[in-house]
């Protein structure tokens, strides 16, 4: 199975939201599509969803035109999409009743992703009365409840505090392991590089940067030094006129241009004698590199 958007654009107006784009994903992961505000990302979504029309381009599922009738795919939008009134376990039949799936065999699944998100005892209260971390939750049953082959999350961890952040990505690398196909839209940069093998950035609907992320980070030099001691260094840091990042308990990151000069660094501490836990030379973090291509 693979999913391709070749040369595909989109124009609402004379305003072009998403001009020439192109990707493929011919294996089960997490594809990381990312941008600013107004990028073109939602719109690309939407796209390759079938849910709107492209003006030019080509979008196929194993080879086959998008057609929201054939592909069996999963959405999980950035807006809420719960209904405030109605309680949670009839939205779910519902939703799972739009996608063909038998009233015993939607019930059967509405109660397992239940207990695996922890959501079970709210399934006969109103969506009101969940808090913006459950009803997430809830948004992200309907997305998965009829075992799609696609699945698409836009910022799935919105609302969402740390254990259940965790129970999320969980799920996630487990619907991978089971040979799903997913595209992950997130601002969070830290979970775009825990997921994703490879990536996309669009500015202004343009696609400024595209490949395998570990590839990408490779191509750029060292940017950073971790140093992890057991007392302060401020003196030989400031002998090499070196720039401190951050600093907390004798744990630095400090600035460099170039590994040569990390080299110099460690070898002004270790001459004196100062104990080193930890010496780590890092390439630019993907924060670092989307600010760079998108941060004017």
């Amino acid at each position: 199975m693979s999913l391709v958007l070749k040369n595909v654009s989109k124009k609402f107006g004379r305003k072009t939201v998403v001009d020439n784009l192109s990707l493929t994903l011919d294996k089960p992961g997490v594809y990381g599509l990312l941008g600013t505000n107004g990028a073109g990302k939602t719109t690309t979504i939407r796209m390759l969803l079938g849910i709107i029309k492209k003006d030019s381009g080509e979008i196929t599922w194993n080879g086959e035109p998008v057609d929201r009738k054939k592909v069996n795919f999963g959405y999980l939008p950035e807006e809420r999409g719960v209904y405030p009134k109605v309680k949670i376990i009839d939205q779910l039949k519902y939703f799972a009743e739009l996608k063909g799936i038998a009233s015993e065999v939607a019930e059967k699944q509405i109660y397992k992703w239940a207990k695996i998100l922890k959501v079970e005892e709210y399934l006969d209260m109103p969506a009101e009365k969940l808090s913006k971390g459950n009803q997430q939750k809830v948004q992200f049953m309907t997305a998965i409840l009829h075992d799609p082959e696609l699945v698409v999350l836009d910022e799935p961890f919105s609302g969402l505090d740390p254990v259940n952040t965790d129970i999320l990505k969980h799920i996630i690398i487990d619907l991978v392991k089971n040979g799903k196909y997913i595209i992950m839209s997130a601002h969070q940069m830290v979970t775009i590089e825990e997921f994703c093998s490879d990536i996309l950035i669009l500015d202004k609907g343009i696609t400024v940067l595209q490949g395998n992320l570990k590839e990408i980070k490779n191509s750029y030099p060292a940017n950073r030094v971790l140093i992890s001691t057991d007392e302060n260094i401020d003196k030989y840091i400031e002998k090499l006129n070196l720039e401190i990042e951050n600093v907390k308990n004798n744990e630095y990151v400090v600035k460099i241009d170039n590994e040569e000069i990390a080299n110099k660094l460690l070898n002004l501490i270790v001459k004196d004698g100062i104990n080193i836990n930890k010496f780590e030379i890092m390439k630019p973090s993907l924060n670092d590199i989307f600010i760079e291509k998108v941060g004017d």
